[in-house]
């Protein structure tokens, strides 16, 4: 265990396509279940989504992690309601959420390369990592309203962004514990 520095290779070691295509396939699909958990907001409803990206990245590592959003949003534009309240297709992606879409990718990437180094074996490294990927998502999520729909910082910042800060640190608090006690689960059991 102590050369697997992700939980997935940990729990399912090797590095067949089949194992990688279930991990990849896995992970969009929780991320789509999580996507449909939702408590309506304005401008974009708060849902579980992040919380299940934070866990596909830190569980999967970077290259996984990427491709499991990739997978999610292909899923998404070829029509499957995968997105929040049943969002589907390539109209819904070019709208307000366009930005967060594309930082989801990003999110899993940054929280799975910290795994991929081993900073996220324990909860305050998780923690730290999942809190500054989060906070990363809010770069391309408002830049792209910014840029589109012509809204000043004020407004973003009023209605985009400060809604969800709580919600989002609570997010990443819970996927640190999901994942690290994923890991003394194994040590558990391992032991």
């Amino acid at each position: 265990m102590k050369n697997e520095m992700v939980l997935s290779q940990a729990v399912w070691s090797g590095n067949s396509v089949l194992r990688g295509a279930a991990l990849v396939l896995g992970g969009s699909a929780l991320i789509a279940v999580a996507a449909q958990v939702s408590i309506p907001m304005f401008p974009v409803p708060m849902t579980l989504q992040t919380l299940a990206i934070l866990a596909v990245g830190l569980t999967l590592g970077a290259r996984l992690g990427a491709m499991a959003l990739l997978a999610y949003l292909a899923e998404g534009a070829a029509g499957l309601p995968v997105f929040a309240n049943g969002g589907a297709g390539v109209a819904y992606m070019m709208g307000p959420t366009a930005g967060f879409l594309v930082g989801f990718v990003m999110m899993a990437f940054v929280a799975g390369y910290a795994s991929d180094k081993g900073l996220t074996r324990s909860f305050i490294g998780a923690g730290i990592v999942s809190l500054i990927a989060s906070a990363l998502l809010y770069v391309p999520g408002l830049a792209y309203p910014a840029a589109a729909m012509g809204k000043t910082f004020p407004e973003l910042f009023s209605g985009w962004m400060l809604p969800f800060v709580i919600g989002d640190a609570v997010k990443a608090v819970l996927a640190a514990l999901i994942v690290t006690g994923g890991w003394a689960a194994l040590s558990r059991r391992k032991a």
